[in-house]
């Protein structure tokens, strides 16, 4: 466990991850790090052992932010409610047709994920409204009355409800509610025009879908939780991490389950954006690699970019998520020669059980962590206590196979450790292009920060291959997630899609969607507990060329009469920023509007005392450590004996209690005033 200074007050962030669950507590200036085991069968369970044990008074607890996987994992796995759908009249086989897409394009004999709902399960009642929001026929209400009495005889735990152009007439499924309530159906209900009122029918339909699936698992997880919390004595509101990377009332998750799928790796980005702020870095990029896989992201002006296209496993799901770009490149990679003779790493992993070979736990394979292991750069007895020696035959051995593909000789292994790692840093350099490069973006005009227990291994030679001229890694590195629970703001995000000509948008409806989404916003903000001026409110328009079926987000920054012609200009530059090009004499289309509400939270302070001394003095010994010029004899630092403002040249280890960070030859590290290690790599800033 760690402390460092912070304001007064008690609170409490948790964020459960798939081995350990981590809680960051402030209280009377100072921030605790605890760690306890996740419990995977019942993970309310896991958070209310780690509350229980914190050493503050529950009952003067007053914030308490939660990071879940529960939505995610019921994805991945498949374990979710019994689901039905109603659907337009010859719309229900739209959820399951899905789009022309396929994992690989030239694999003919793909197969499509299984259907949130499966066949026999989807209804079709009938109406029709055009793309208006015209009634062309009005709602046949005896016929849902009759798919009424076939959910309650079946006992349905949950029905989505997805009717054409409802984002432009949603009265034909409120009305359906109505009559499911009226005819005793038992179920939650879903409507598309409350989950995602935006156009696109398969992503809409399977995103209501999908929010049906989950809703009596998250609401059963979460008043399980709140009732175990109660008992506890904590009476701070329950606050979950969405994926938007804002905080909501735990009433609104248990309603709309879907935007909490990227729960954690939100918060992670949450809690990078405030460390790099503190140092007056607003552009970054965020790098969070464990055991199984590498999330990076870009954060622009000390915003995270959001997207509304993103995949949770096989799903498209559409609504409001920090833009997260995922490999399957962690600690826990396995190496190996594919058919072809190729080195190849990942997505396989090792997992925390059997994990990698030096772990001692039965792993047989080997591993990222190995490799750093043969070539000198962590030591796993520092952390893992029955882990191998750093000579062990055992490790060799599984590098044995890979020495003999990478240079015909069976014991060479610092070759093959050094080719593993190639790989997967090829892997991770890919992942952060596409967040940067691929994006318009400079990456030598970013900082780049670490985290998770393996991303500050790899980190610092990424951002030299890229020229990302800094790397911070934060002291809470191993639980940046848990503390970004405690920074971030209370956000909802608010749409409707609204598809016409831009020559034809008219400024008033335009006002009226905003004004009607501000309503709606500061009162879901006052119930969180914000105050009227800790509010604030971010509009934007989704436009298009006509005829594309892609769109870009831009800023609506004032009064609408006058705002139309400068937000067309700012699209031109932003496609132009995006793909290369724009075309301002093509018609450009509206698409969708959207507000996000923000309350304003007011962040800790992370400051810490300051420590004398030489920076010698925190060398714990000289180890031999594999580089790309060769073995260099590298001094290893314990981190948490560096003084503040200490400064050091490459080669350099330095050891903390939840990661390590290698400074390669011709880097510099030096400890901030925030006691984060900041590399600066050599790389072209300008």
């Amino acid at each position: 466990m760690t402390d460092e200074h912070a304001p007064a007050g008690t609170r409490v962030g948790v964020d459960v991850g798939g081995t350990f669950t981590d809680l960051v507590t402030v209280r009377d200036g100072r921030v605790r790090v605890d760690k306890t085991p996740s419990t995977p069968a019942a993970p309310d369970e896991g958070v209310v052992t780690g509350l229980r044990g914190l050493d503050v008074p529950l009952v003067e607890v007053d914030f308490l932010g939660h990071g879940t996987t529960v939505a995610t994992n019921a994805v991945l796995e498949g374990e979710w409610a019994d689901t039905a759908l109603l659907t337009t009249e010859g719309f229900r086989d739209a959820v399951e047709i899905g789009r022309q897409t396929r994992p690989d394009i030239y694999d003919f004999e793909a197969t499509k994920p299984d259907p949130v709902v499966p066949r026999d399960r989807r209804f079709e009642v009938p109406e029709r409204v055009d793309e208006r929001g015209e009634v062309l026929r009005d709602l046949d209400e005896a016929a849902v009355r009759d798919r009424a009495a076939d959910l309650r005889e079946s006992g349905t735990d949950s029905v989505a409800v997805s009717l054409l152009f409802s984002f432009e007439h949603p009265a034909h499924e409120r009305r359906v509610r109505e009559i499911l309530r009226e005819e005793g159906v038992d179920a939650s209900v879903s409507l598309s025009s409350d989950v995602l009122p935006e156009i696109r029918e398969y992503e809409r339909t399977l995103t209501t879908a999908m929010n049906a699936a989950l809703k009596p698992v998250m609401d059963a997880y979460l008043g399980a939780l709140a009732d175990a919390v109660g008992d506890l004595g904590i009476d701070a509101p329950l606050r979950v991490m969405g994926s938007n990377g804002g905080l909501m009332a735990a009433e609104a998750s248990r309603e709309r389950p879907v935007n909490t799928l990227l729960s954690g790796p939100a918060a992670g980005v949450r809690g990078a954006t405030h460390v790099a702020g503190r140092r007056g870095v607003d552009d970054l990029i965020t790098m969070d690699m464990g055991g199984t896989s590498c999330d990076v992201s870009l954060v622009r002006d000390g915003d995270p970019l959001v997207t509304t296209d993103t995949e949770v496993g096989d799903y498209p799901v559409s609504v409001p998520t920090v833009d997260i770009h995922t490999v399957g490149a962690g600690g826990g990679s396995v190496g190996y020669v594919d058919a072809g003779g190729a080195l190849r790493v990942g997505p396989r992993s090792a997992g925390a059980q059997p994990g990698p070979v030096c772990y001692n736990r039965g792993g047989t394979e080997p591993t990222v962590t190995d490799a750093h292991l043969v070539l000198g750069r962590i030591d796993p007895s520092g952390f893992l206590p029955d882990a191998l020696a750093r000579d062990a035959d055992r490790v060799r051995d599984a590098f044995a196979p890979l020495a003999e593909a990478v240079a015909g000789d069976p014991d060479a292994t610092e070759a093959a450790a050094r080719g593993l790692l190639d790989v997967a840093n090829a892997n991770m350099r890919r992942a952060l292009r596409v967040v940067s490069v691929e994006r318009g973006y400079d990456p030598r005009e970013f900082a780049l920060v670490a985290f998770g227990g393996a991303g500050p291994l790899h980190a610092t030679a990424l951002a030299d291959a890229l020229d990302v001229p800094e790397v911070i890694v934060p002291r809470a590195a191993g639980v940046l997630s848990a503390l970004g629970l405690l920074i971030s703001d209370v956000v909802y995000d608010y749409s409707t899609s609204m598809v016409r000509r831009w020559d034809d948008v008219d400024p008033a409806a335009l006002r009226d969607a905003y004004e009607s989404f501000e309503a709606e916003g500061r009162a879901e903000l006052r119930d969180a507990g914000r105050a009227d001026d800790e509010l604030a409110f971010e509009r934007t328009l989704d436009l298009r060329y006509a005829g594309q079926s892609f769109d870009l987000s831009v800023p609506v920054e004032g009064d609408l009469d006058d705002e139309l012609a400068r937000v067309e200009e700012r699209f031109h530059a932003a496609h132009e920023r995006r793909y290369g090009h724009a075309s301002p004499e093509e018609p450009v289309e509206l698409v969708t509007v959207r507000l996000r509400a923000r309350g304003l939270v007011e962040p800790p302070e992370l400051t810490v005392e300051e420590r004398a001394g030489d920076p010698a003095d925190a060398v714990r010994e000289t180890r031999r450590v594999g580089f790309a010029d060769g073995d260099r004899d590298t001094p290893v630092y314990d981190r948490s004996l560096l003084p503040t403002d200490a400064a050091f040249d490459g080669p350099a280890v330095v050891e903390g209690t939840e990661s390590t960070v290698v400074v390669h030859p011709g880097q510099r590290a030096r400890v901030d005033g925030d006691a984060n290690l900041v590399v600066e790599t050599g790389g072209d800033g300008e």
